[in-house]
């Protein structure tokens, strides 16, 4: 089973609403990239795109608002 350091996942983001946020997004990008160049995914792509996080090839941006609290 999958599971990450949610710790590691939030040093760099502020609440965990924003986490959520930026892994779904994420794993609809990697969905419709694949859908373009009509591959076959074999991992999940939430599983995909929290490894990206966990491992700092993609990061969350949040507004100025929220990195201020």
């Amino acid at each position: 089973m999958f599971n990450p350091d949610l710790k590691k996942m939030l040093n760099n983001v502020n609440s965990r609403y924003s986490l959520v946020i930026g892994t779904a997004k994420r794993a609809r990008e990697i969905r419709d990239d694949a859908i373009e160049k009509h591959e076959i995914i074999e991992e999940k792509t939430v599983s995909s795109a929290i490894t990206e996080i966990c491992d700092g090839k993609y990061v969350i941006e949040e507004p100025e608002e929220l990195k201020r609290k």
